[in-house]
């Protein structure tokens, strides 16, 4: 595969030409890691450290924030330095580890939505089969299943690239290597790559959003028979999980499901799912959580208590 190449090392083009512009948004992106690393880390330590983690929706919660804290690894920091530098490259061997990783957490998030999702409806639609249905050991199950099927998607894809000759430009128009912006610098017909892609990832998305959606109506249809209190909290508890969804898979849609050659806004929108997503992602489990919020105040009183020790 490595004589089809003449490329050792691509140059990511970024999000802007403007240095001041890149300057300001290398602080902005800065402060947004920061904030993804802190409340991440808050989710995860309230959880594990309190009753939560017991209980099946929280434990797959702990997994999405550990899923967010090292999607957004792969991406941001490499991102926040190379708005700071002059030049922007980046060798061939990592780029392609950094395709690989970014696919591979990504995808296993995108499964880890899933398996929320499964747990919400059998919790809402079958309460009484819930402790059987939503064991520990099934949990683990599904857990496993998504990094296998995170791991099959971004090996696909990683095969994709790796089997394709770049023989000469290696200007990447993008922050960050992915597949499609990887694609346009094939120096041979991609018709065919073109659409195992789109099968890929963008078809994909769109299966796993619709079922999504379908099993969020059927949950509101079944709670058409709730008590108010108990309709207040399951809503809570949903709204949380659809926003998040939409979030994530709504910006993904758009970037994955056209092919390579169209010029779409793909640099752009996908600052939302690498960015923007993980950021938020901790301030909607926690401020429209009820348990979390006792959770964390519990673990914020200790943590005085022992200081004042």
């Amino acid at each position: 595969m490595e004589n089809q190449n003449n490329v050792t090392e691509f140059v990511f083009l970024g999000l802007w030409e403007n240095k001041q512009t890149e300057l300001l948004f290398c602080v902005l992106f800065l402060l947004c890691y920061l904030a993804v690393l802190l409340g991440n880390f808050i989710i995860l330590h309230a959880i594990t450290c309190s009753h939560l983690i017991e209980q099946t929706m929280y434990y797959f919660l702990c997994h999405l924030s550990l899923m967010d804290l090292f999607f957004t690894s792969t991406v941001v920091p490499r991102l926040i330095r190379d708005l700071a530098a002059e030049r922007k490259n980046i060798s061939y061997s990592d780029c392609m580890t950094q395709l690989f990783c970014g696919h591979l957490l990504a995808g296993v998030e995108v499964f880890i939505l899933v398996s929320m999702a499964f747990d919400r409806y059998i919790a809402i639609v079958k309460p009484l089969h819930y402790m059987v249905i939503m064991n520990r050991q099934r949990c683990n199950t599904l857990i496993i299943v998504a990094w296998g099927l995170g791991f099959w998607h971004s090996i696909a894809l990683l095969l994709m690239v790796l089997n394709a000759p770049f023989c000469g430009p290696n200007e990447i128009n993008h922050y960050m290597c992915d597949v499609k912006p990887l694609l346009k610098l094939v120096c041979k017909d991609i018709h065919i790559v073109n659409i195992l892609a789109i099968i890929n990832s963008g078809i994909v998305l769109i299966v796993v959003f619709l079922v999504l959606v379908a099993s969020y109506i059927n949950i509101m249809y079944n709670l058409r028979t709730c008590s108010s209190t108990g309709l207040r909290k399951a809503l809570s508890t949903c709204s949380s999980h659809v926003m998040v969804v939409v979030l994530f898979f709504v910006p993904c849609i758009y970037t994955y499901a056209l092919p390579a050659g169209s010029e779409n806004k793909d640099k752009e929108i996908s600052v939302f799912y690498t960015v923007i997503s993980p950021m938020l992602n901790p301030l909607i489990y926690s401020l429209r959580n009820v348990e979390m919020k006792i959770a964390m105040q519990k673990e914020w009183s200790c943590m005085a208590h022992t200081k004042l020790k």
